[in-house]
């Protein structure tokens, strides 16, 4: 009885006792704050010394350690003489310690090895001592005596179940500590009251919160996490510390000796800013230059304060940023030579090779701030480019040394690399050895990643408005319900729109969107890559996938139980309705005409997610159970069963297809017939309803029948294994679904070409394919309310979209991949020459604006009405002129570059600015009209 009652206490009491979250408890009930909320939300002895002083660390030291005590004294008291047993104990405590109480349990497995065997405690203790005087970096000393703990036990204890049990606990410990971020720190003479054992090393409680460890974003603002990633990385970063929103700065004040030989940064690192929806550039403070503790005071106090400043709150409020709070961060001060930001891509028009790099002599902050135009480069990096000489380096080399433009391009396109493949803006110095990153973060404007991969099979070539208005709602509907399904309330809110869009008339899906879903599923991070690039994808996280796994189960049944669903559809939706269509005749009047393509749309987005589970199940099934395609019969498939068809004709009346005599071709032509009444619903591209069907044109089929070689020798298919079989099964769901979908898509046209003959009736439309170039609202719009002042916009739509069709299809080398929007084709095939007069700058955010002049010099002479039809004119723009920019069509500045602070949220407001215009207010006068083109930084007076 005793044993079971050990057992048990092993099993459940010591995990339970582990999770209890004492220390959060005393640091709740005597300072009143929740640890969970401050510094890096974990529930630890060196926090609670942090934010709650020494008395209430030495209660929580004392707690804790009476867990590990607790533990191993419990087990021996009910399982005696097994010492292996008392391991385990401190194995199962410090389970419960992460997973339930959300602590590291560093204490707990201190005084439990000393309760466990004294002698293995002190040897520890010895040995540490002796490793911090050979190696002065403690975290090494922790991760030194991790690996020694088994050691030890193995010489004292001479038993192989305890030296095992010793390894399970020295394991679990490590990895607790890679999962975790290290508690915050606390002073020297506070952390020896912590504990007296070698295990406080291990803790590693040894300073204040230092950008040499792992931290979270959610805790220290999204700049200060990267920085801790950057070095840990192992790219040049500043050595610094991060005061988190709310903490007392003090202790860091008192631990730092800022000097004039040595001088310290202060920089900001609020929560959302540097995130992917908004960069907030120059909207916060760094201070530069401190040289005293009473200066780190005041700039500490400074950059707190700038979150409240009116200019930041209302950025925060434009760009849908929560509010949360201000962290800060404390950095070496690097004396750059040289200094500057690359883009790791140029942010005017994405450019996979270009990489946008500006810079000058002295400090980053003279490029970024946008009163000086620094010097210009675009550098192109092939994705094989390792050498900085080899690289093609555009612009007028000023004073930034060649070699040092060249590195710098590499290192931030490796960061792009390092962060799968998403654009950077990163801020750098060079202080005549090393080249530090002093920040990166996501180009905003660049965002979101489109990709081919996957759309250019679903829906090849490029396509026309009405196709992609039908489409695009029916396919990303039902995977936008599928990813809703599986993630539940870990979904963010999206729009079904946000899924896909159209770019140089071809179709692209969001991958940074489906990125983020994917790894949200416990998919790894290199799924971005995965869609962009075709990189390998890696493993599934398991903990990640245990998150999702009510959505996956319910996934997993609606796949097995496919077959049945689709039957009782298409006995009760899709067989009626096609076989009422077929009877009925075909409707005369517009309304009429509508009134059927409803019916048929309505059966599609039914069909929809078969059309898109069915071929999903076959191609999981047959990977699953690694069939071969050359065990499978792929006839049940309709393209497949048509070509084989048609093979068959061909071998029937070799004679008819090489003799013109009509005679021979009549029994050609009624076989042709009868192919057409099985298969005439097919077309080239089965998803464009643009394309006609084989119905209405089937003379690519006589071209082919006359091209086709002699059919293959049928072979004598062998016995289906059982594998085999259960993926045939689902093979010809996919067959049966895809003549389902490709019928009622059929239908759709037919309705859709009735339409179009009204239209053309009634002079809307010049000629027939006409109707593809608007959008099924626009045609419920004309069908409802049919004027002339409609008839003519959509006329114009017409004329203006069969243009950039053409322009699409004369396209060369479509992109793989496209960052935010792109340039329209009109500008990228057919740029129009700068008029006579025109003003030539840098174009630093992309766009074409009409507009009235409003010359301001400064932000004092702010006019009363500004408007979308303001183009503005000044002589720089910094983060301070964010609430203008929000206001305005344009922006003409005299200084500045496109990586500036006011470059980037011009970009990320997404109006056109023109920067390094000289003279400009000067030249241009309250009230002209002139329009400006940030892509190819021109400004051209319109009416003086």
């Amino acid at each position: 009885m005793s044993d079971m009652w050990g057992i048990a206490f092993l099993a459940i009491g010591c995990p339970a006792i582990g999770g209890m979250p004492i220390t959060g408890w005393i640091v709740r009930g005597l300072t009143g704050q929740k640890l969970t909320e401050l510094g890096t939300g974990n529930i630890g002895v060196s926090a609670a010394f942090y934010h709650g002083g020494t008395g209430v660390g030495v209660l929580s030291v004392l707690a804790e350690a009476a867990k590990g005590v607790g533990a191993v004294l419990g087990v021996r008291a009910l399982l005696p003489d097994n010492p292996t047993l008392e391991l385990a104990a401190l194995v199962a405590l410090l389970a419960g310690r992460y997973w339930i109480g959300r602590g590291a349990g560093t204490t707990n497995v201190v005084w439990g090895v000393a309760t466990y065997d004294w002698r293995v405690a002190l040897t520890m203790f010895l040995a540490s001592g002796g490793m911090s005087a050979v190696v002065s970096e403690k975290r090494k000393i922790r991760w030194l005596a991790l690996m020694a703990l088994p050691m030890v036990v193995a010489l004292l204890r001479q038993g192989l179940s305890e030296t095992l049990m010793a390894i399970a606990l020295s394991g679990l410990l490590a990895w607790i500590y890679l999962q975790l971020p290290e508690d915050l720190a606390l002073p020297a003479e506070q952390a020896n009251a912590e504990s007296q054992g070698v295990f406080q090393l291990l803790g590693g409680t040894s300073g204040l919160v230092s950008l040499d460890r792992p931290l979270l974003a959610r805790k220290v603002g999204q700049k200060a996490a990267t920085l801790a990633q950057l070095k840990q990385w192992g790219y040049a970063v500043p050595e610094g510390w991060v005061l988190p929103p709310g903490d007392d700065a003090e202790p860091l004040i008192k631990s730092l000796h800022p000097s004039a030989e040595r001088p310290w940064v202060v920089r900001s690192s609020a929560m959302g800013e540097d995130s992917d929806r908004a960069s907030a550039a120059g909207q916060y403070q760094t201070v530069l230059d401190v040289t005293s503790r009473e200066g780190l005071r005041r700039a500490i106090a400074q950059c707190q304060d700038c979150y409240d400043d009116p200019v930041a709150a209302q950025y925060r409020q434009s760009r849908g940023v929560p509010e949360g709070g201000m962290a800060v961060i404390v950095q070496v001060q690097i004396q750059g030579e040289y200094s500057g930001v690359a883009f790791s891509r140029d942010p005017s028009s994405g450019d996979g090779e270009v990489v946008a790099i500006e810079g000058l002599p002295g400090k980053a902050t003279h490029v970024v701030s946008g009163h000086i135009t620094p010097e210009r480069y675009s550098v192109r990096v092939p994705s094989d480019s390792t050498l900085p000489e080899e690289l093609e380096i555009q612009g007028e080399m000023g004073r930034l040394p060649r070699d040092l433009i060249g590195r710098v391009a590499l290192l931030v396109r490796d960061l792009e690399s390092r962060f799968h493949g998403v654009p950077q803006d990163m801020e750098w110095t060079y202080d005549g050895q090393t080249l530090w990153v002093l920040q990166t973060r996501t180009i905003t404007t660049l965002l979101p990643i489109w990709t081919r991969r996957i759309a250019a099979e679903v829906i090849p070539g490029v396509i026309r408005p009405l196709t992609w208005s039908i489409n695009q709602p029916l396919t990303c509907g039902v995977w936008a319900g599928l990813f809703r399904s599986i993630l539940g309330g870990r979904s963010d809110p999206f729009q079904v729109r946000d899924l896909a869009t159209l770019h140089y008339g071809h179709a692209y899906f969001n991958a940074t969107l489906l990125g983020e879903l994917f790894r949200r599923m416990g998919l790894p991070a290199e799924s971005l890559e995965f869609l962009t690039r075709g990189a390998p994808m890696g493993r599934p996280s398991p903990l990640a996938m245990l998150k999702t796994l009510p959505g996956l189960t319910a996934l997993l049944w609606q796949e097995w139980t496919l077959p049945g669903a689709f039957r009782r559809e298409y006995r009760t939706v899709f067989a009626p309705l096609l076989a009422e269509i077929a009877a009925q005749a075909a409707p005369s009047t517009a309304p009429a005409i509508l009134e059927r393509i409803d019916a048929v749309l309505l059966a599609l987005r039914r069909a929809t997610l078969f059309s898109i589970l069915a071929p999903l199940s076959a191609a999981v099934r047959q990977k699953l159970w690694r069939v071969e395609d050359a065990a499978l019969d792929a006839s049940v498939l309709p393209e497949t069963a048509a070509l084989r068809s048609l093979r068959e004709l061909a071998a029937l009346h070799p004679e008819a297809l090489q003799t013109p005599d009509p005679d021979s071709l009549e029994p050609l032509h009624r076989a042709m017939e009868a192919f057409l009444a099985q298969y005439g619903y097919l077309s080239d591209v089965a998803t464009d309803i643009s394309v006609p069907t084989w119905k209405e044109d089937p003379q690519p089929l006589w071209l082919l029948l006359k091209n086709l070689g002699p059919a293959p020798n049928q072979t004598e298919r062998k016995r289906q294994s059982w594998p085999a079989r259960t993926v045939q099964r689902r093979l010809a769901l996919k067959g049966k679904v895809a003549e389902v979908y490709s019928r009622l898509l059929a239908e759709l046209r037919y309705a859709l070409l009735a339409l179009e003959q009204d239209a053309l009736s009634q002079g809307l439309l010049r000629q027939s394919g006409d109707l593809f170039f608007l959008t099924l609202s626009e045609l419920r719009e004309w069908v409802a309310r049919p004027s002339p002042p409609l008839k003519a916009r959509l006329s114009q739509q017409v004329a203006e979209r069969s243009r950039e069709f053409e322009l699409a299809q004369n396209l060369e080398g479509v992109p793989a991949v496209v960052y935010g929007t792109p340039p329209p084709l009109s500008i990228l095939q057919n740029p129009a020459p700068a008029a006579a007069g025109s003003v030539r700058g840098i174009g630093a955010s992309p766009g074409i604006a009409e507009g009235t002049v409003e010359v301001l010099r400064s932000l004092r002479q702010l006019p009363a009405q500004l408007s979308r039809q303001t183009i503005l004119v000044v002589p720089y723009t910094d983060a301070g002129w964010s609430p203008i920019l929000a206001q305005v069509g344009g922006i003409v500045a005299e200084a500045g570059g496109s990586l500036s602070h006011g470059a980037i949220i011009a970009r990320e407001y997404g109006i056109p600015a023109v920067m390094d215009v000289d003279r400009a207010t000067q030249r241009f006068k309250n009230g002209q009209r002139v329009r400006i083109d940030g892509y190819r930084g021109i400004v051209e007076i319109l009416q003086p």
